[in-house]
């Protein structure tokens, strides 16, 4: 009777990615010429700059608070021109939907070009031509955001199921109705959860335009890292992190209750 072989030892392919990872970092200190001894020397420093913020001035708070709405209503203003522009846009990009190839290809170029455009350098050429304000970060953040939401919003109308659409026109309907009747509901899910996460996303954006001259608590927060004052930027920060924090979590949990 023969005895049944072994099976082989599985090869172990940690030392390999060990071997791996630290190739990488090496390369990158060797390329970055990065200097663990300044880092040494300097973390004193860091430390003592970082102390500097741990006495926040809350004296000014009810004048936050203004900011902060502003912040926010930026962020809405900009989610709900990026959702007009996407939803304008979405059926030209589908393939589906849209009227020709040409039609197709001009849109989908357009949201590229808005997605390839950073809401930081939109928010500076804004802020150039039309001066400070909220009006320059709800333009950068809507144009640079609607390139996402056309985008998300034509690739899910491409996946409405063949059969809906031909139903609809076997109707004699038309190109919109078709749209109205049969594309739009048919992506009422992934639409709320991608129109949420956008508008999570410019809550945040919305404070870092504010740094560049957009307008809102971020301009407050530049003015005060600029003059030194650090116990008021501390405040200014703690203002934003606060509801930042909270709506991540809320728009999270609703987009988890939409799946």
């Amino acid at each position: 009777m023969k005895m049944a072989l072994m099976p082989k030892k599985p090869f172990n392919r940690a030392p390999i990615w060990i071997a791996a990872v630290l190739t990488v970092l090496w390369l990158i200190i060797l390329h970055l010429d990065l200097s663990f001894q300044t880092l040494l020397y300097g973390y004193k420093d860091l430390f003592e700059y970082f102390g500097r913020y741990s006495s926040p001035d809350f004296s000014n708070l009810s004048r936050y608070l203004v900011l902060l709405w502003q912040t926010l209503a930026i962020a809405f203003w900009g989610t709900i021109l990026a959702l007009v522009a996407g939803v304008v846009l979405a059926p030209f990009a589908a393939r589906n939907m849209t009227p020709n190839r040409v039609v197709y290809r001009i849109a989908r170029e357009l949201l590229n070009l808005m997605r390839a455009l950073p809401d930081l350098l939109l928010a500076l050429i804004f802020v150039a031509s039309m001066g400070l304000g909220p009006l320059p970060g709800v333009l950068a953040l809507g144009i640079h955001t609607a390139g996402f939401l056309g985008k998300f919003f034509a690739e899910s109308l491409e996946r409405v199921d063949r059969g809906v659409i031909e139903a609809i026109q076997a109707t004699g309907a038309s190109r919109t109705q078709v749209l109205m009747y049969g594309g739009w509901p048919s992506i009422q899910r992934e639409f709320l959860g991608n129109s949420l996460y956008i508008l999570e996303r410019n809550v945040r954006m919305a404070a870092v335009l504010g740094l560049v001259g957009a307008g809102g608590i971020g301009l407050a927060l530049n003015a005060s890292l600029e003059t030194f004052k650090f116990r008021e930027s501390a405040a200014l920060i703690i203002v934003i992190l606060v509801p930042v924090l909270a709506f991540d979590n809320l728009s999270t949990w609703l987009r988890e209750k939409l799946k």
